[in-house]
């Protein structure tokens, strides 16, 4: 076996055994669908005014959060909970190459944040389709799939950059502080404000709410953007590329 190979078996046994992570996960993936029904069943009568054309995909997700919030939560203690403790140092004896530990870190991340995505971004659009009745949209519609690819996409990558994050601040508590404003604020304030709306556009979670869509929002309605969904893919991985970039330049300096 790989070196990367053995690191990565030995992060994805830390994350099994931590019974109360499985715990939290699956009832994020619960809370999350059960949460897109109910949003669901207090739109279905009453589509939300001025956002452009409905798009059912997009409005069933808006109970994501949930699920969002326990993987960014899982991403950044992978990582800060081993330096609050100091087994990081015992992390860095077993395995002396930072960057193959980093790289460990950040797949096993992954891997635990596709096991929570997946069903998570098919069974809140299967409940809030069903919901949604004749306003609905099945898996085979147009662009039906993608969101629902792209929504699960965003989750994982969400993960993965606050496991680069938590690698840069070292500390739960300032991660968490900086990523809950930035990943769950800006939709309610920042993208509501025109005059920055050309700069907030590009924030990670408007990113992710474009990859979500059915239905492009051009200028002129809420929440627009000047990309689609390659783009906001494209945007979301360079967000992520450059916080693990980030982690592994301070990892490289950290004097265990």
């Amino acid at each position: 076996m790989s070196v990367l190979g053995a690191a990565l078996r030995g992060e994805l046994t830390k994350a099994r055994t931590v019974r109360s992570t499985w715990w939290s996960l699956g009832l994020a993936v619960v809370l999350s669908v059960g949460l897109a029904a109910l949003i669901s069943l207090s739109l279905r009568d009453n589509p939300v005014r001025g956002s452009g054309e409905w798009d059912p995909v997009m409005m069933g997700y808006l109970g994501l959060t949930m699920g969002l919030v326990v993987l960014v939560v899982f991403g950044v203690m992978v990582v800060s909970a081993e330096f609050t403790s100091g087994t990081i140092r015992a992390s860095l004896a077993a395995v002396p190459r930072r960057g193959v530990l980093f790289a460990a870190k950040a797949l096993a991340s992954a891997a635990v944040a596709v096991v929570v995505a997946v069903p998570t971004a098919f069974g809140a659009f299967f409940a809030a389709q069903t919901v949604f009745g004749e306003r609905g949209v099945s898996l085979g519609d147009d662009q039906a799939l993608r969101a629902v690819l792209g929504a699960a996409a965003y989750l994982v990558l969400m993960c993965v950059f606050a496991t680069g994050v938590a690698m840069m601040l070292r500390s739960t508590a300032l991660c968490l502080g900086i990523l809950i404003p930035i990943l769950f604020l800006n939709s309610q304030g920042l993208a509501n404000m025109p005059a920055i709306r050309a700069v907030t556009q590009y924030l990670p979670d408007q990113a992710g709410m474009v990859l979500m869509q059915t239905v492009h929002r051009g200028r002129g309605v809420l929440a627009w953007t000047d990309y689609g969904p390659a783009g906001a893919f494209a945007i979301l991985l360079g967000w992520t590329l450059l916080a693990l970039a980030g982690g592994y330049v301070v990892l490289r300096r950290y004097d265990a």
